[in-house]
């Protein structure tokens, strides 16, 4: 399953790259009705991929490809396809508070889709949200986080508005943790807000739970009860 939704995400990213540099050489109302179709069968595969029918998405995509192919071919429009390798870039959020298997697994999984950009949430944000401190230093937590293996590049998160941060990574794909408490559509309206409309948005379903502290809530929990009288 892992390999189609890998392949379904491929060719919506080609796709927004084709429409991005799309020029239409010869406008006419057959050829701009063409487009159109070509964009509607795009937005039909990142609602089926988001819908997790990717089967159904890679069909559209393959639609929108064949129109513009055809329509390049005849010269009536130009766009550029991206290359092959360059990678797509991830976005990652979180506090990053007392680094643990389940955060490793979640970069894992978000390296699997491209180059993974991790934003660390800042000390009064963790405050804002949470209503409670972080137990390490968010420079700290910045320090670590950037260390890791799976991480290209960490920086810390904006005071003020938590979504700067996607505004100037510019992702491709944004990765939520399974416990992450994000509504999805929400983040989907406000992105567009922004012009940015042609993320991806991918939740981790399967949660790490392989040895006992694999949370932050489960080591505190266990430090206080072996150590703390």
């Amino acid at each position: 399953m892992f390999e189609i939704k890998e392949r379904a995400l491929k060719y919506i990213a080609n796709l927004k790259e084709a429409f991005r540099t799309l020029n239409i050489s010869f406008k006419n109302e057959k050829v701009i009705e063409a487009v159109e179709e070509a964009k509607r069968y795009f937005e039909d595969a990142k609602y089926y991929f988001e819908k997790e029918s990717y089967i159904d998405s890679i069909v559209c995509s393959s639609y929108a490809e064949g129109i513009l192919d055809a329509l390049k071919l005849m010269k009536l429009i130009d766009f550029t396809w991206p290359s092959k390798h360059v990678p797509k870039k991830v976005f990652l959020a979180g506090t990053f508070d007392i680094i643990h298997p389940g955060h490793i697994f979640l970069i894992k999984e978000a390296a699997k889709y491209g180059k993974v950009y991790v934003v660390v949430a800042r000390n009064s944000n963790v405050v804002k949200f949470k209503g409670k401190r972080p137990i390490i230093d968010e420079k700290q937590r910045l320090y670590v986080i950037s260390n890791i293996k799976g991480v290209y590049e960490a920086i810390l998160g904006d005071k003020d508005d938590i979504l700067k941060t996607v505004e100037t990574v510019k992702p491709d794909i944004i990765v939520l943790g399974p416990d992450q408490k994000v509504d999805e559509k929400q983040l989907k309206e406000e992105l567009k807000k922004r012009g940015l409309k042609n993320i991806a948005i991918i939740r981790v379903k399967e949660k790490f739970n392989i040895y006992p502290c694999c949370s932050s809530s489960k080591i505190i929990e266990s430090v206080v009860k072996n150590y703390c009288k």
